[in-house]
């Protein structure tokens, strides 16, 4: 299965990172502290977060890797809307 992986500048991860797996825990399993998150989207759709002072990472797992990462991008980006963002994502191994 297709993995991915960003690494994002910001002093908010963990905010961000609480956001996204509060917000998606309505629907879906999450496991979450202040600086790691686990959710899964079902269906091999897996996205793993973890946080420090300085950067919100992000390793994504899925067949339609590159729809996953615009639906996260999406969601973060309106969590952050008073910072701009840049999600430069690579392969994973």
């Amino acid at each position: 299965m297709p993995r991915s992986r960003a690494t994002v500048a910001t002093e908010h991860g963990s905010r961000y990172l609480q956001q996204l797996c509060k917000h998606w825990g309505h629907k879906f399993a999450v496991d979450f502290t202040p600086t790691e998150g686990r959710i899964d989207l079902g269906e091999g759709r897996i996205v793993e977060l973890s946080a420090d002072d300085k950067a919100l990472m992000l390793e994504l797992e899925a067949d339609d890797i590159e729809r996953l990462q615009q639906v996260v991008v999406d969601h973060i980006v309106r969590f952050a809307f008073r910072e701009e963002l840049a999600f430069d994502w690579r392969p994973a191994g």
